[in-house]
């Protein structure tokens, strides 16, 4: 019996001694295989000899510049995020590569800025100048894939399809009455006749300032992506405003190659014969290579020791970085982007440096450092802003103090005014039944108790801070535009410009896109041979591997949980770290 205790210990010991074994050998084997993912999907590419076509696949989000998350697609299943620094580099490698004959769009449900889709659509008409084709394909056509769509040689949609041109449209929701419901009143102080981002709180529609200046630059806007769809489609601006309002969309899809809007309805294996015809392959396969291998070229570059820098600052202007499964793996700016700068700064062979901002703003304190640091930057080199689809409120802030300002003609940008918000929550404290008693040494000692109403002096204090912060922001921006604070004044107050609007009031110096601030930038450095060099933050793989990629799995698994309810959560989300003065645009923008 001893024995029989002794072989089953033994056993049973070897057992977990070697499950232990198999666990470890298979974290070291996961750790090594995404670490290999992670280097295989920066591999350089060369392309082979035969004939292939280009695809590009339009899924998910586009980006100013995504990181790669090979764990966390492994583990979740999603597709990174495209680039638009991908995008726009895939682009041109493809236009250079002998063996690509054309570009295959692949046209599924995306999201991006209309400023974003610009740079690419120019970069798709800079493709065609080579006497390539450009094929596109949807089963269904968003306004933003059909706009991109709309420069390619042959369009094509699926005959049960949907081309989905209904005009533009934005919508704010309003809290005002939930508020009241459960005893809550939001305290607002704001400087800017147009500063719309506190009308949620206080007002039940919006005001005819905020409608005024929503409907100015939407009309702007899509006025922009008619002409374009037009154009390309040599028809007229008024066919395609004739489809969006006779609700086409829902017509028959023959409705929409009645309008030449699209060239023939096709099933995708009709699509992909007709490009194995084009490309002049021959099988029946269709040959393609995807965006992660052409983005990797290699392509013989002269190093120069001259450089341009590329520093890229997206998402909204946070104090602290929002770290929930609710946040969203959602890119922000935090002051951590002024030790980039300050190292740029102190790199004798960068003569220059491109800023390209996609922001909508945010906090005013930190959009103060950083405009200090793109300031003193300025000093050394020329610096050169950039905007993508939106930079405005703080954006605008952290650009102002640049050598000069390049926008697209439909971004989003101006909104120069700040606010601040405090909660009175005395009416939820009654509906509870909570009652609270004070002690204190000082007049202000208490100042910001929300359980209690502010005092007409509180409110004075706080509107005055407010005000010194507007005239704070107004000369950072007339200093950086070499006018009169009053001048700016006249096209402050909050209000939300276009690019091309901002061009005509002096906001900007030139409409274009990241390609036009480069030259730019060289331009103002006086060097003509350079490198590009691209800033990003380098990460411990085994750090981002614990701290960040299993976040993003969290956010993940949370966005399959809660569905179309995950924007709401997301939304208290961020109004919980919205603390201290702000700077930011009125609402969050609906993208194409």
């Amino acid at each position: 019996m001893k024995q029989f205790f002794k072989m089953m210990f033994a056993s049973t010991l070897g057992f977990f001694v070697g499950l232990m074994l198999v666990g470890v050998i298979a974290v070291v084997f996961m750790i090594g295989m995404v670490a290999g993912l992670s280097s295989n999907s920066q591999a350089v590419y060369t392309p082979k000899a035969e004939d292939s076509v280009f695809k590009i696949a339009f899924e998910g989000d586009i980006r100013e510049s995504a990181e790669e998350n090979s764990f966390t697609n492994l583990l979740t299943g999603r597709e990174p995020d495209l680039s638009l620094r991908d995008l726009l580099k895939s682009i041109r490698h493809a236009k250079e590569q002998e063996s690509v004959k054309g570009i295959y769009l692949d046209m599924g449900v995306f999201s991006g800025g209309t400023a974003s889709l610009d740079a690419i659509r120019r970069a798709l008409m800079d493709f065609k100048e080579s006497g390539k084709f450009i094929v596109a394909y949807a089963d269904s056509y968003t306004q933003g894939g059909y706009y991109l769509a709309s420069v390619a040689d042959k369009i094509y949609l699926n005959p049960q399809g949907i081309l989905g041109l209904t005009g533009l449209s934005s919508q704010t929701m309003f809290y005002k009455g939930l508020l009241q419901k459960i005893g809550v009143e939001m305290m607002v102080f704001k400087v800017g006749t147009y500063k719309g981002a506190v009308e949620p709180f206080i007002a039940d529609k919006l005001s005819d300032a905020n409608r005024e200046q929503i409907t100015s630059y939407q009309n702007s806007i899509w006025g922009n992506i008619t002409k374009g769809i037009a154009k390309s489609r040599n028809i007229t601006v008024e066919d395609v405003n004739r489809f969006a309002d006779e609700g086409a969309f829902f017509a028959s899809p023959e409705k929409a190659v009645e309008y030449k809007l699209i060239d023939e309805l096709k099933y995708r294996s009709e699509v992909e014969k007709y490009l194995i015809e084009q490309s002049g392959q021959t099988g029946d396969k269709l040959k393609t290579v995807g965006l992660s291998n052409m983005k990797n070229i290699k392509k013989t570059e002269r190093k120069y020791r001259n450089k341009i820098a590329i520093v890229y600052a997206e998402g909204e202007i946070m104090q602290q970085i929002i770290s929930s499964p609710y946040s969203g793996n959602y890119p922000c700016i935090s002051e951590k982007i002024n030790d980039d700068l300050k190292k740029l700064a102190d790199n004798e062979d960068v003569k220059a440096v491109v800023l390209r901002i996609n922001s909508p703003g945010g906090s005013a304190y930190t959009s103060e450092q950083i405009w200090k640091q793109v300031y003193e930057l300025k000093k050394k080199k020329p610096v050169v802003v950039s905007m993508g689809s939106v930079a405005a409120s703080g954006g605008y802030y952290i650009a102002s103090g640049a050598s000069k300002i390049i926008a697209e003609p439909n971004t989003l940008t101006g909104s120069i005014g700040i606010f601040g918000m405090f909660p009175n929550t005395a009416g939820l404290f009654n509906k509870l039944a909570l009652t609270t008693d004070m002690v204190k040494t000082n007049r202000y000692a208490d100042f910001g108790d929300p359980s209690r109403p502010m005092t007409d002096d509180e409110k004075a204090l706080i509107q005055g801070y407010i005000e010194r912060g507007y005239d704070t922001f107004l000369t950072r921006c007339a200093e950086g535009r070499g006018v009169s604070k009053a001048d700016i004044d006249s096209i402050g107050q909050g209000r939300v410009w276009t690019g091309e609007q901002a061009l005509k009031i002096g906001l900007v110096d030139e409409l274009g896109g990241i390609e036009r601030a480069v030259e730019l930038a060289g331009e103002l450095a006086e060097i003509y041979n350079y490198n590009i060099m691209e800033v990003s933050t380098d990460h411990d793989f085994l750090k981002e591997l614990l701290e960040k990629q299993i976040e993003v799995v969290k956010q993940s698994v949370v966005k399959d949980m809660l569905g179309d309810e995950y924007e709401h959560f997301r939304t208290l989300q961020k109004v919980k770290a919205t603390y201290g003065i702000q700077a930011r645009i009125p609402y969050d923008l609906k993208p194409l």
